[in-house]
């Protein structure tokens, strides 16, 4: 377990979520389930409390609290992708399992927590050495909902749409 584990609150979903969750990314694995040993105010002994799990190399931990609690944009997950084959993959996956798109590589899971499904590429055209690219690559993101690397490239180089 890493010294630092950030802990994910779930009414009672959090092995599934967590299964979801590890399903995304390489390197990614169910670390441990713990189950109540005893009957508790929002449960069973044998409900499952605590699941433990790494994504893509990162421990995490998710907590069955017996209510739902709601996430803010204060914290969020970025998933850095290497391709626009791997940004469509993430972020097809967490639509199609009742995520929510919001804007700039931005998306909502169906339990609320916030991602951010990031190309690789993005800190090349928002910080490059040509500013005005940068510039037209920050409004080209601004409206974008899912990020796509060749909008932004073009963008950057001041080349129109296809």
């Amino acid at each position: 377990m890493s010294k630092i584990t950030p802990c994910l609150w779930f009414a009672n979903e959090a092995e599934e979520a967590a299964n979801f969750y590890v399903s995304l990314v390489a390197d990614s694995k169910i670390d441990s389930i713990q189950r109540s040993p005893a009957d508790y105010p929002h449960g069973k002994a044998g409900n499952v409390i605590v699941v433990q799990f790494t994504l893509a190399g990162q421990s995490f931990m998710a907590l069955n609290g017996g209510m739902r609690m709601e996430y803010t944009n204060a914290v969020s997950f970025v998933i850095d992708c290497a391709d626009q084959a791997e940004v469509d993959r993430i972020w097809d996956a967490i639509l199609a399992h009742g995520g929510k798109a919001e804007q700039c590589g931005w998306i909502r899971d169906r339990w609320g927590c916030a991602w951010q499904i990031t190309p690789s590429a993005l800190p090349k055209y928002l910080g490059g050495p040509d500013k005005a690219g940068a510039q037209r690559a920050m409004q080209a993101m601004l409206g974008m909902v899912k990020l796509d690397i060749e909008g932004l490239k073009r963008a950057y180089e001041g080349k129109s749409a296809a």
